[in-house]
């Protein structure tokens, strides 16, 4: 016949032969490739979709609660920053976890980058109303929740709540534990990662202090970022502070202090210098009655001279008039209510009238709404001692620390650091009429001077994470100096 035979042979199909024009024979090839190809991809497709269907639970989470510069190179490299997948979204796979201190803003910036290192899902945490201020704030009470939501949203997904339809009573895989402190990626990625194989829910039950000072560069950028730009204060709290800040920029320069020398405090860490009889055993018992806070006996004298306490109205009034500040200083007390109220700091404000607080500036109608809760006082503390001409913590806490590191991001603003163990020393010494007020204050303004806030590296200790230079209050990843650290990060992580 004219055209002859073709013989057509593709994707298994039986051996046809038939005559037909060249014209013909063109397009039934091009049709038989065609159907080739599309049933091969229906093929991947099928398989594919099994695989993801058969591993799918939308049950599965993460639960993380909490009760109460750059990077060390990693042989475990984490995962690259990049959006989480829509299938992984839509397991909802996720991190939700409660702390007990709403400005501490420290454990969400943790776990921000914990859900974002196991690109995990993050629930807005909720705040622990059982602390020692029973404190019945939310999370949207302090922080503005829309804006910590939008401007994450290209680093991790964040959902207000979990789902109704999961329960943490009923959940049938479910593990509570308490994650290793400071641990570092591979920790999470090798340890946390795998345990959504066999469980649902995973609860933490404390995440203070659970993750490493030093990450991977681009983790350490990412807790900058949502230390310093996503965590902001409520409209209510950004209006009342700047309303507070122009009432202090009215007086002039002033100086913010942190006097942490509050109930809670002094019961926690037991110290009870210059207390009453009565006073000491007040705070004793309440060391007592929060199981949760140390129940051992612990010596006062002994914690004060390793510099553990926090500094008294007495001793900081000391400190001032030898650093220089004069009695027309005006300083902002950014505290919670003085142990002994204003009778505790009549030495303070005999040495500097113009000694304030967020109560004396305000009135009583503007404060009414953060009447007795304390994370919301807190945060106008906060705002005002970021703003501060000069900042001076008595005690090295969570706030204080925060503060500093804030203050170092934002132009390295002066911040006076005071080594309570050397200036105990040089307190009892004075007090014992051993050191003349002369010596005494030009020690005391060495002492002082070592650290101010300045550019520094932060230390690497091998096997001893937990005296590290503290990451919130020297982010130095995020700070100008951040590739001369890098440079001496990099030595110290090879040595270990």
């Amino acid at each position: 016949m004219t055209g002859g035979v073709v013989a057509v042979e593709a994707c298994g199909l039986p051996q046809v032969r038939t005559a037909v024009p060249a014209r013909a024979r063109r397009q039934a090839w091009f049709v038989t490739a065609c159907g080739c190809v599309l049933l091969w991809t229906c093929l991947i497709q099928l398989l594919t979709y099994g695989r993801v269907w058969r591993g799918w639970n939308p049950a599965r989470l993460f639960l993380v609660i909490r009760d109460s510069v750059p990077a060390v190179e990693s042989s475990f490299a984490p995962p690259p920053l990049v959006a989480p997948s829509p299938v992984l979204r839509s397991s909802m796979q996720a991190i939700c976890f409660a702390q007990h201190q709403g400005t501490s803003k420290r454990t969400i910036c943790d776990m921000v980058m914990v859900a974002r290192l196991l690109n995990l899902t993050l629930v807005v945490p909720e705040l622990d109303k059982n602390s020692f201020w029973a404190d019945p704030s939310n999370f949207d009470d302090i922080f503005d929740v829309r804006h910590f939501i939008t401007s994450l949203k290209d680093e991790v997904h964040i959902i207000k709540k979990l789902p109704k339809s999961i329960s943490r009573n009923t959940s049938s895989h479910f593990l509570m534990m308490r994650p290793v402190s400071w641990s570092d990626e591979r920790y999470y990625l090798q340890k946390i990662l795998p345990l959504f194989n066999k469980f649902n829910v995973i609860q933490f039950n404390k995440t203070d202090a659970r993750l490493a000072n030093n990450l991977a560069f681009e983790l350490q950028k990412l807790r900058c970022r949502v230390n310093y730009h996503s965590l902001k204060f409520t409209p209510q709290i950004m209006t009342l502070g700047n309303k507070l800040l122009h009432i202090l920029r009215g007086k002039g320069s002033f100086v913010a202090l942190h006097l942490r020398y509050e109930m809670d405090m002094l019961a926690f860490s037991g110290c009870t210098h210059g207390c009453s009889e009565k006073e000491v055993e007040e705070l004793k018992s309440l060391r007592y009655a929060y199981p949760w806070w140390r129940e051992k006996e612990i010596d006062s004298v002994a914690k004060r001279l390793q510099g553990l306490c926090p500094l008294t109205p007495e001793e900081t009034t000391l400190i001032l008039k030898a650093l220089g500040f004069d009695k027309d200083t005006v300083i902002y007390i950014a505290s919670g209510e003085i142990y002994g109220g204003e009778e505790r700091l009549s030495v303070l404000r005999a040495e500097f009238p113009n000694l304030v607080k967020k109560e004396t500036l305000l009135h009583p109608k503007d404060l009414h709404q953060f009447q007795n809760h304390s994370s919301q006082m807190a945060a106008l503390d906060y705002m005002v001692s970021l703003e501060s001409d000069i900042f001076i913590p008595t005690y090295n806490g969570n706030m204080a620390k925060l503060v500093e590191g804030h203050r170092r991001y934002l132009d390295f603003r002066k911040t006076m650091l005071l080594n309570r163990r050397k200036l105990v020393e040089l307190l009892d010494m004075h007090n014992n009429k051993t050191l003349p007020w002369d010596d005494f204050a030009s020690s005391v303004k060495r002492v002082v001077d070592e650290s101010l806030g300045q550019p520094t590296c932060r230390k690497v200790l091998t096997d001893k994470p937990k005296e590290e230079d503290y990451f919130y209050a020297n982010p130095q990843e995020c700070l100008p100096n951040a590739k001369e650290c890098l440079k001496v990060l990099g030595n110290s992580s090879s040595a270990r």
